[in-house]
């Protein structure tokens, strides 16, 4: 069984005997710090010796640290742990620290736990440690868990409850493009995850397809205990929507494909992919902005919502390296789904932005035409980012046609 769950936050002091010669808190020092918030988190909860009193001692098989600011001496550091994985013998913790000034993110921090017998033998995982760390099924809006997905740290926002709605953002993108769309949908649990390599969540060096990513959808929604959503898929993210319908069709209660099309690339599309990859690897994730904001946008987006073109630009400039260029290499290598149209058989909502550069609108019509039980509906003023530009529209869409199953 697998469950997410914060624990209270501890505030701690960087003192001199933490830091380096310089006066900065060192990469071990933040380390103890992490294990310093474990044992009080447990003291408050079941006591320092819950793990005595069954028999088990917990073992760090696994430890990873991502150092991202010098912390001097003197600043107050809020430790927050989640508990993103647990099984019968092992768990899984998440630490972040971040400056209580102005919650600037410090350091992060995963453990790997396995507990043993005094034999050194695996041992359950003792029940007053599951308890303590409880199970949360929503968080505020803006907060993320992380949650190790098919060995992944994966980045997802969860809120509300009732009806579950999986969103699947677009390309070079991340979970936050949904924000304004998922606010008002009020009354259903939404879950949007950053897709690996994008985002906040982990880059693996390989395995970047569509049918991996649709692999991590099914796997998440097995972390979340959730048998069937509606999928909501924009672009690559609708790419994704369809591998899951090939791939994990049991799971997708309703299908919403926005902005997106059904047909591979063509050569020249191809041939466009290779040279965004040779871009990236150049000049960086950064050098895609100048390029794709004009294409992602429609002119009056362009012309009149600074604040949306900022946030796109800043999703852009912050995807990893590694992570554009394995989407790319997704994309490019991505199958046919023309032919499989015609077996969808849940509810599909098709939506398509009216200024949309990028998927022409015959393309949307053809999905909805061989869906058969699909509807196609075009969003005024949108271009390719009908979730971004035009939110309210788009949302009200999206709300009518869920009411339409409930």
């Amino acid at each position: 069984m697998k469950r997410v769950s914060p624990v209270r936050s501890v505030a701690l002091r960087v003192l001199p005997p933490d830091c380096d010669a310089r006066g900065h808190v060192t990469q071990e020092a933040v380390l103890r710090l992490f294990e310093r918030v474990l044992w009080e988190a447990l003291a408050e909860g079941p006591g320092a010796d819950a793990f005595g009193q069954h028999g088990v001692w917990p073992v760090v098989r696994k430890a990873t640290l991502e150092y991202h600011a010098e912390t001097p001496s003197g600043t107050v550091l809020c430790f927050e742990t989640v508990l993103t994985h647990h099984g019968r013998t092992s768990f899984t913790l998440h630490h972040t620290a971040r400056r209580q000034t102005d919650q600037g993110l410090v350091a992060e921090a995963d453990f790997v736990f396995v507990c043993l017998g005094e034999d050194r033998t695996p041992m359950p995982v003792p029940r007053a440690i599951q308890h303590v760390f409880g199970a949360r099924h929503s968080v505020r809006a803006g907060a993320f868990q992380h949650m190790i997905v098919r060995g992944v740290a994966t980045a997802v926002d969860v809120q509300g409850d009732g009806p579950p709605m999986l969103f699947i953002h677009g390309f070079p993108l991340d979970r936050t493009m949904w924000r304004d769309l998922i606010a008002p949908l009020t009354g259903r649990r939404r879950v949007a995850p950053d897709l690996r390599g994008l985002g906040l969540s982990d880059v693996p060096e390989s395995g970047y397809s569509m049918q991996e990513y649709a692999d991590d959808m099914g796997a998440l929604l097995d972390v979340l205990g959730l048998e069937q959503v509606a999928v909501c898929g924009l672009s690559m993210g609708g790419y994704v929507a369809l591998e899951m319908m090939r791939r994990h069709k049991d799971r997708v209660r309703a299908l919403i494909l926005m902005n997106t099309r059904a047909e591979p690339d063509d050569d020249e599309a191809r041939a466009g992919r290779d040279e965004m990859i040779q871009l990236v690897q150049r000049q960086g994730p950064a050098a895609l902005a100048d390029l794709l904001l004009p294409k992602l946008l429609a002119p009056t987006s362009l012309a009149t919502t600074p604040d949306v073109v900022e946030r796109v630009r800043t999703m852009i400039t912050s995807s990893p390296a590694t992570g554009v260029i394995g989407a790319l290499s997704a994309i490019k290598q991505r199958p046919d789904s023309r032919p499989d149209l015609g077996a969808i058989t849940v509810p599909t909502l098709v939506v398509a932005g009216r200024e949309d550069q990028l998927i022409p609108a015959e393309s949307s019509r053809f999905m909805a035409d061989r869906i058969p039980d699909a509807h196609l509906t075009m969003i005024a003023g949108a271009g390719h980012l009908s979730p971004m530009e035009q939110p309210t529209a788009t949302s009200r869409v999206i709300s009518e046609f869920l009411e339409s199953l409930d």
